[in-house]
């Protein structure tokens, strides 16, 4: 029973099943999804290094911005907003489109999708920053009143992930409610000033928290932004422990500790002004999409980015299958990754200790356009074949390493074996594994294939000849074992 302290919900383990699971699908789905429009750029990191942050929120790639990115004063989707609909057209109007095409979505199926791509759980978007919830609420909207589906999207969705096997976790957006507060976020200093102040909001965003705990027991508990202070947010996560015992949160809950008077407000636009006059000169380092981590924390989730050494502490890294998370039909084909790009980010991330939490956009009918299938089904035919080295894996002694032929490697252990994933096309025949004494091997299998590999070891060097007729993958899997006859040779920094 944990208690409603730091102390208490800190001592929570990280349930094995998360660890094992690897693979998550992360389905944003909501009022936004009626426009499903964002500009062609470059993806959200790529903006803000280049650009800056204002720059960046006015071209914001995500499409489940679409509220946000419509108010600022000649944006490209404020642009689209009034081709297409008209500049007196209120965002509200969407609600209606979206409960009639929601109404009918074959839930069964968006399930079905997530488990052939091999996940092994789903994480929906229960309420986006524009304030509309996916379930009927009990708790109206203080300014929008029932603001809600039609539909219990949630409670379906759940029950059709759990009928496919798979985990089902819920998230939230804590920090931002934009009509809460009729918030606009244009420039840096905005991102902090948007959060909803007041015991008002904190209470209205705990009392949803609860009755999403209480009604549909996530799996797996996912703040977005931040959390309002001056509560008890360790009697939430205690609450949340004692209701799903093997449950998770995220790392999305520190408390904002925004200014309360209009003196304190005008030195922070001042200072974030500054910041984005200088953003040229501020290091490459620091202008990264980042999120402040809360007292406890099961997981961080870096976003469009990922690690380059093994974490000891477990990580998710999250992404749409495109530049976008929600739908975003204005996307074309090279926005979206390719099979033999999600495979081996999935096979990069699970090497340092990682999840991967890959977004896919319905359209308002629960529909998945048929370009992000694609590669989420690409990578479910890859794990089938391959999944002994991602499901139940832990990170090896080193996340990678290089054949002398110069294709890169990731490495995993599972089950008494380390696993060499090949994440590039080897252009030879014959590869030698570099950096790796492999003197005690005695075993060496590539996965997916039923004939056997010849290889030999000199001098504890793995020389290994791939098949003549070998089958076409995103990235081949040597399974090496025993674990215990291989090691990681050090390298100088």
């Amino acid at each position: 029973m944990y208690e409603p302290t730091w102390d208490s919900v800190s001592a929570h383990p990280l349930p094995r099943w998360y660890d094992d699971a690897k693979l998550g699908v992360f389905v944003h789905w909501g009022l936004y999804s009626v426009p499903g429009w964002a500009p062609q750029v470059p993806d959200i990191l790529t903006l803000i290094r280049d650009h800056g942050p204002a720059y960046m929120l006015r071209n914001n790639p995500y499409a489940e911005w679409y509220l946000n990115s419509m108010q600022i004063d000649g944006s490209p989707t404020q642009v689209h907003h009034h081709e297409v609909y008209g500049a007196e057209y209120p965002y509200e109007n969407f609600v209606e489109v979206f409960n009639k095409a929601s109404r009918e979505a074959d839930l069964d199926a968006m399930a079905r999708l997530c488990q052939e791509a091999g996940a092994r759980y789903v994480v929906l978007t229960t309420k986006h920053h524009e304030g509309f919830t996916l379930w009927p609420s009990s708790i109206p909207h203080p300014t929008k009143g029932e603001y809600h589906a039609e539909r219990d999207l949630v409670g379906d969705l759940t029950a059709a992930v759990r009928d496919q096997g798979m985990r089902m976790g819920l998230y939230y957006s804590g920090g931002y409610d934009w009509p809460f507060n009729d918030a606009v976020l244009a420039q840096l200093v905005d991102s902090m000033l948007a959060v909803p102040k007041g015991d008002d909001y904190r209470e209205f965003a705990t009392a949803h928290v609860r009755e999403l705990i209480d009604r549909y027991q996530p799996a797996v508990l996912w703040n977005d932004i931040c959390w309002p202070s001056g509560g008890n947010l360790a009697e939430l996560f205690a609450h949340y422990y004692n209701s799903v015992e093997d449950g998770v949160v995220n790392d999305r809950w520190i408390e904002s500790t925004l200014p309360r008077n209009t003196a304190s407000e005008l030195m922070l636009r001042g200072f974030g002004e500054v910041a984005e006059r200088l953003w040229r000169f501020i290091p490459e380092g620091r202008k990264e999409l980042t999120f402040s981590t809360s007292n406890h924390f099961d997981f961080s989730t870096p976003e469009y980015k990922a690690h380059t050494r093994i974490k000891k502490r477990k990580w998710e890294a999250t992404r749409g299958v495109g530049n976008s998370f929600g739908a975003n039909r204005n996307e074309r084909a090279e926005h979206i990754m390719s099979v033999t790009e999600l495979v081996r980010l999935l096979a990069d991330v699970v090497s340092k200790n990682g999840n991967l939490l890959i977004g896919i956009g319905p359209e308002p009918d629960g529909s998945i356009p048929d370009e992000q299938q694609v590669p989420l089904r690409g990578l479910g035919i890859w794990l089938d074949r391959n999944g002994d080295a991602i499901y139940g894996s832990r990170p090896w002694t080193v996340p990678a390493g290089n054949t002398s032929e110069g294709t890169p490697l990731r490495f995993t252990a599972r089950d008494g074996a380390v696993f060499a994933i090949l994440v590039e096309a080897p252009g030879t025949q014959r590869l030698h594994v570099r950096d790796v004494d492999a003197s005690g091997v005695t075993d060496v299998r590539l996965l997916g294939v039923d004939e056997p590999v010849s290889w030999t070891v000199t001098d504890g060097r793995l020389e290994v000849t791939l098949p003549d007729r070998l089958p076409v993958s995103p990235a081949h899997t040597f399974r090496l074992s025993p674990a215990s006859g291989i090691r990681a040779i050090p390298q100088p920094d």
